[in-house]
Parts: C-alpha cells; structure tokens; sequence
C-alpha cells in the first residue's frame, strides 16, 4: 500500500529526496519507509531522528511535512512480505518502491544506514543520516507515525496484544502474549520468537 503527496507548483532544480525505514526490529506489522523531497521555500522547523522525538512532536511534524514538501511517498511492506524477501530485501524494495511512488522523481536518494536501494538515480548511504540530514529525518518521521499508527489499529483490534504500546517490538508484555494467545497473521513467522511460538501452538 502507497500513499503519495505532490505539491504541482515545482521548481526546476536539483531535487534531492531523503529516504527512511520503520519498524525492522518488531515481531509483528509491516516494515514502513518514508521518501521525501523537501522545499527549500517551505523550510520546517525541528526536524530529527523520529526516535529523538516526542510522540506529540513527530505527529505535528508529520501533518507539516505532507503540507510543506515538494512531494512525499511512503510505502509498507506486509510481514508475509518480510517473510518471503527477508527484513533486509523488504527494507530496501520498501525504500525503491517509496521512491519510485514520488509524485515527482528525484535527480539523487539520501538513505539512512549503510546499504542502498537499487533505484534509477545516484544513491548514497548515510550513517546516522536521519540525524544529520533534513530530508532524511522528515522520512523517518513519516515512517514511524505512519507505523505507530497502524500498530495502534492493531491494538483495536487484538488489545491483548499491547500492541499500542509496544508497536510489536520484542518486550516482555509481548513475549507474553504470544506465548498465551499464539500467533497472529501480523506476525513475522521468519523472526525466531515467533517460530517458537508456532511450535509451541502445533
């Protein structure tokens, strides 16, 4: 699932998109990536890691970053996904697919990390990139909000899970549900804890 965001009035220059992923480390929901263009007219005050952020700080950023950037994509990538492509590969064919769904295409992709997706422009890798980097930070955030937001739609649907607070991470409440409710679609069956879930149910 993609969702876009362009703003129709672009200057011609070099456009230089940031590009970001949420949620490699969880045992359940998609893996997440952000691509932003931002606008130098248009510039947003505040922008960082996600994960340095309030949650209330990321939220207002989110909502700035759709309405102030030149274009915006942000791509999922399911469990069953993960499972078939392994959380690296889904990662980066969730970092190109972001990119490739920009309702304008860039002359050159800023990742965060140390490996680059294959897409059809120049690419760099950039350590701690969504710290240094503006258009990185605001991928980060439109990833993690993004996630953090289906994750609690999750919890919705399955409370005993804790899905809102844990956002599928590996904590002890969630090693817990697990062990006493079993295994969910959600779930990335290819992650150790819970293969040994499904063992345990079977």
């Amino acid at each position: 699932m993609q969702q876009v965001g362009l703003d129709f009035f672009v200057e011609t220059q070099q456009l230089v998109a940031g590009v970001d992923e949420a949620g490699r480390g969880p045992l359940a929901g998609p893996v997440v990536c952000g691509a932003v263009i931002l606008d130098p007219e248009q510039p947003i005050n505040g922008l960082n890691d996600s994960k340095k952020l309030t949650e209330k700080r990321r939220e207002a950023l989110f909502d700035e970053i759709k309405a102030k950037a030149k274009a915006w994509a942000i791509d999922e990538k399911s469990p069953a996904e993960i499972d078939e492509l392994n959380i690296l590969q889904a990662s980066l064919k969730g970092m190109a697919d972001a990119v490739a769904a920009l309702p304008i295409q860039p002359d050159h992709v800023r990742v965060d990390g140390n490996q680059c997706p294959k897409v059809p422009m120049t690419v760099e890798a950039i350590v701690g990139g969504d710290a240094s980097d503006a258009a990185i930070a605001a991928a980060s955030i439109l990833a993690k909000v993004h996630r953090d937001r289906l994750l609690v739609a999750l919890h919705e649907q399955h409370p005993e899970y804790g899905f809102a607070k844990h956002k599928g991470y590996p904590t002890k409440q969630h090693m817990q549900a697990l062990a006493e409710f079993g295994v969910l679609d959600c779930h990335r069956r290819s992650y150790a804890p819970v293969r040994k879930a499904l063992q345990k149910q079977t």
